[in-house]
């Protein structure tokens, strides 16, 4: 898979999606991929959230740091592509409302009470409880549709939250999004994680995909009586990644009920309480990360002498 051309590959080319003044616009004009770049040239900044095991958090993780950034006045959207299992609907509280079409084709993404504008399957069918069965050509399909048709605008980030392992949906998503900030990868502190999300990390390399860092969730668990943080699960899988991948930790996110109880009350617990406590302390941390990764990319390219968006 590493040797399939995309959008990152070494044989790529760096589109701004102006095709009239682009010497590759004969050969890709009428392009699928070209089309891509063009609809998210207004997108300053795409990480995609992922993880090489399932329950560790990771859409929760990804709908709070998008709340965070857009908290902070940042023009955030929020792409989910876990088909199978989405969730971001249901965390923003968008139920029933359906992605609208404009006359063109385009897609307008429904926007939360919190400021995310938010792409999911969830708001394409008609019946929340269906069962999603495609297979791999279908959900390609749909995520190329989602990241070509959907009227974003300007954004300051677009978070994909991607589902857990390294299949059809992580893999079309980081060979498809051009010119991306990298990789948020989320573990939980369990040793036996670690093999799993490794292959997050390692599917990342292959890809040549950057990686941003590793996101620590359920670092301890918060006692909502005392404020106190306890370890309840045995530790050491951030810091092992991290030393083997050399990538950064960005954030510990504790255990809270309040995350539970926000996620399902339909507004992320970054969007109601920035100052609550140490989970929203970590989210914070984990907004200032990407953040300094962003102006450290911008500040790269300004000395290079290309513009930051480039």
């Amino acid at each position: 898979m590493a040797n399939e051309s995309g959008p990152n590959s070494e044989n790529a080319h760096s589109c701004g999606g102006d095709c009239e003044h682009c010497s590759h616009a004969a050969e890709e004009r009428d392009s699928e991929d070209c089309r891509i770049r063009r609809n998210l040239a207004g997108v300053r900044n795409t990480i995609v959230v992922l993880s090489g095991k399932g329950g560790v958090g990771k859409s929760t993780v990804a709908a709070n740091v998008a709340a965070a950034l857009a908290r902070r006045g940042r023009a955030v959207g929020l792409l989910d592509v876990d088909l199978h299992g989405p969730s971001a609907v249901g965390m923003f509280g968008l139920e029933g409302q359906a992605l609208m079409a404009t006359e063109d084709g385009g897609l307008v993404p429904p926007v939360a009470a919190c400021g995310v504008r938010v792409v999911s399957v969830g708001n394409a069918v008609d019946d929340p409880d269906a069962a999603i069965v495609w297979r791999g050509p279908m959900k390609l399909g749909v995520i190329r549709q989602f990241l070509g048709q959907t009227a974003w605008g300007e954004l300051d980030w677009l978070v994909v939250d991607a589902p857990p392992g390294t299949g059809d949906e992580p893999l079309t998503v980081c060979q498809t999004v051009p010119d991306p900030l990298g990789a948020v990868v989320v573990t939980t502190p369990q040793r036996i994680a670690a093999a799993d999300v490794a292959r997050s990390l390692a599917f990342c390399d292959q890809l040549a995909f950057p990686i941003v860092g590793i996101v620590e969730n359920m670092s301890g668990f918060v006692c909502p009586h005392c404020g106190k943080s306890v370890d309840v699960f045995p530790g050491g899988a951030a810091d092992a990644l991290s030393e083997k991948f050399d990538a950064p930790i960005l954030a510990r996110i504790p255990l809270d009920p309040r995350v539970s109880v926000s996620g399902d009350s339909g507004i992320p617990l970054a969007a109601l309480n920035p100052d609550g406590g140490p989970v929203a302390a970590a989210i914070e941390a984990l907004a200032d990360a990407l953040e300094k990764e962003a102006a450290a990319r911008a500040a790269g390219r300004r000395a290079a002498g290309a513009p930051a968006g480039a």
